[in-house]
């Protein structure tokens, strides 16, 4: 969850199911849930038990900038992609779990893309790979 997000409220009671999309991270074809609007970019994966192996979260930000993520609340070990505008990946960082520890991109990002931890690293995934797929605004 961006931690930007964070400080604009509380998550409500009842997450409501986020739209699917699929994206291809260099070779990967995944599926994965959008999280474009105030709250579901607030929610993130928090409160989740597990997520299924190739699984994951694309937080779509908006314009450029350095956002954050942290996992309060978030139960599940995860990675992120940072994202920029060409939808190439800047940094991939792992996050623990229930930790407010700020994970923040080397530059500005426009979305990134939350997975199991590891997922990145065993899928061969690293920085400068391209992302297609993303929505546009």
């Amino acid at each position: 969850m961006s931690l930007a997000a964070a400080l604009l409220g509380t998550p409500t009671q009842a997450q409501q199911p986020l739209p699917a999309i699929s994206l291809q991270v260099a070779s990967h074809a995944i599926q994965v849930e959008l999280a474009a609007t105030p709250d579901a970019l607030r929610t993130g994966l928090m409160d989740r038990p597990s997520m299924p192996a190739d699984a994951g979260m694309l937080f779509a930000l908006g314009p450029p900038d350095i956002h954050c993520f942290w996992m309060k609340n978030t139960l599940i070990p995860l990675s992120i992609a940072f994202i920029d505008r060409q939808g190439r990946i800047v940094d991939i960082q792992d996050m623990q779990p229930r930790s407010l520890d700020p994970h923040c991109p080397p530059a500005p990002i426009t979305t990134a893309l939350e997975m199991n931890q590891g997922w990145f690293d065993r899928a061969g995934i690293r920085t400068g790979d391209t992302v297609r797929g993303i929505p546009t605004p």
